[in-house]
């Protein structure tokens, strides 16, 4: 448990948080000093020296205590209604949203100003340098030997009737040759045929 702890505290969101707290405090006690102390008499001046943080309404007086300020209405119990103070709440809160307004335009005018920026490319890796490389090569290959397409031949047109193929005259002298010794073999025969008979 005490780990889980110790991480939850030590987180980012949590420090972060408190930091935030603490500034905002003290940045509350700044503005409370400065609309009290320095708004608030500057705007009674103007209004005929009219004090702030002394106007105020009884609401009920019983014992008709005379009232001379809102801490002698205080000590006396007498109930006010404390319109000075409401009036310096409202001046703290305009303030106080008016800066947090300035700093959040601020911090969205810097992420616009860091998403317009172009991010910054990778280098390339040894596979796409090797890559580009190759390709280089083919492109060079391809620039000094251009290779024309062969023509496709067209369907409508009807393939050429194939001449026959000449003979070679060494097989036409060949059977020249074979011709007159079955010429002579064919005469032969009937002599043969007549030995025999006698």
């Amino acid at each position: 448990m005490f780990k889980e702890f110790r991480d939850f505290a030590i987180k980012g969101n949590v420090v972060d948080l408190a930091i935030g707290v603490i500034i905002g405090a003290a940045f509350g006690a700044i503005v409370s000093s400065l609309v009290d102390d320095v708004f608030m008499p500057i705007v009674g001046l103007v209004l005929g020296r009219l004090d702030f943080s002394n106007m105020f309404l009884v609401l009920s007086n019983p014992n008709n205590v005379p009232v001379a300020s809102l801490a002698a209405a205080k000590a006396a119990g007498v109930a006010t209604l404390n319109i000075g103070l409401f009036i310096n709440a409202v001046v703290k809160f305009t303030i106080v949203a008016f800066v947090l307004f300035l700093v959040v335009k601020g911090i969205n005018s810097l992420k616009k100003k860091e998403t317009a920026a172009p991010a910054v490319p990778s280098p390339p890796t040894k596979e796409e340098v090797l890559l580009t490389e190759i390709r280089d090569a083919l492109r060079g290959k391809t620039k000094s030997m251009p290779m024309a397409a062969a023509k496709a031949p067209s369907v409508s047109k009807k393939p050429a009737a194939k001449k026959p193929a000449a003979k070679k005259p060494v097989a036409k002298a060949a059977t020249a040759a074979k011709a007159p010794v079955k010429k002579a073999a064919a005469k032969k025969a009937p002599a043969k045929k007549a030995a025999a008979k006698k």
